[in-house]
């Protein structure tokens, strides 16, 4: 599934130039967001564990578990990203399934990207 044709012509995103924090670890989150232009940073403790490009999700543990987050989001050069609440998010899952199974599909990736790097 490609994410972002899905999002490509969405007229609502949010802007943020190189070296920007997006969200920072232990906030509270109720959004994820898919990169619509730019580079995403995810950092865990001072560590870049995956850089977001165009069309990849970040932050959809604030849809799945409602928790505060478990990394920050820095803006690695000049990016658009899309907010996705969980009524979008519900929009999505039930107008296009694919899209559910595509995000699932991201989180096992990373757990299993997490275990590989603490074995």
């Amino acid at each position: 599934m490609e994410t972002l044709s899905l999002f490509q012509h969405a007229t609502e995103f949010d802007t943020y130039p190189a070296g920007s924090t997006i969200f920072n670890v232990g906030e509270e989150g109720e959004i994820m967001y898919v990169v619509k232009n730019g580079e995403v940073d995810i950092v865990v403790e001072d560590t870049v564990v995956e850089t977001a490009g165009p069309g990849s999700i970040f932050g959809e543990m604030a849809i799945v578990e409602k928790s505060i987050r478990s990394a920050t989001a820095k803006a690695k050069i000049d990016c658009e990203v899309v907010p996705v609440d969980e009524k979008r998010f519900t929009f999505l899952v039930q107008n296009t399934p694919f899209f559910a199974i595509h995000v699932m599909r991201i989180l096992a990736n990373r757990l299993r990207n997490m275990n590989e790097q603490l074995s």
